[in-house]
């Protein structure tokens, strides 16, 4: 009776795990190409309202999807080293036009916060941005010793 009851509490208990996993959703990643061909990939961080589709408005904490340049740099206190994106393009200037609103700016490729109060990981898998594209900040030196000034990027969901 006791070996029943012990294999009635262990299935039990293998049921009870069952019910708890959890589906791991894809990360979103930055793929440098070379010729063609894959050179490295990041796990990167979005915007806040990436869910909810490419960025429509200045404030709406999206990130912009299409063809952008890489078109100037800086360090930043706050984020490491920070690549501007050539946001808005035309085809994003004159949806924004048409629809009489502004489409923001200033969106960037930048490392994240790494302080005692704000460590880099709690930020590396969530997407928390305003509409930047954020990387861990050993993986944004790589890039920013890697890409130059100029390059043409995609940025597709």
């Amino acid at each position: 009776m006791r070996w029943l009851l012990a294999l009635f509490c262990l299935s039990f208990v293998t049921v009870s795990q069952a019910s708890f996993v959890t589906t791991v959703t894809p990360s979103h990643q930055l793929q440098l190409i070379t010729d063609g061909k894959p050179l490295k990939t990041y796990r990167i961080s979005l915007g806040k309202g990436a869910k909810k589709g490419p960025k429509l408005i200045e404030g709406d904490k999206r990130t912009p999807e299409g063809f952008y340049w890489i078109d100037w740099r800086k360090t930043s206190d706050k984020f490491n080293l920070s690549m501007h994106i050539s946001y808005p393009n035309i085809s994003d200037s004159a949806r924004a036009r048409r629809e009489g609103v502004e489409p923001g700016g200033m969106i960037m490729i930048h490392g994240t916060p790494d302080s005692e109060d704000n460590p880099e990981q709690l930020f590396h898998t969530l997407d928390w941005t305003d509409g930047c594209i954020a990387m861990r900040n050993v993986d944004m030196r790589e890039v920013w010793n890697l890409v130059p000034d100029g390059t043409m990027i995609e940025i597709r969901p």
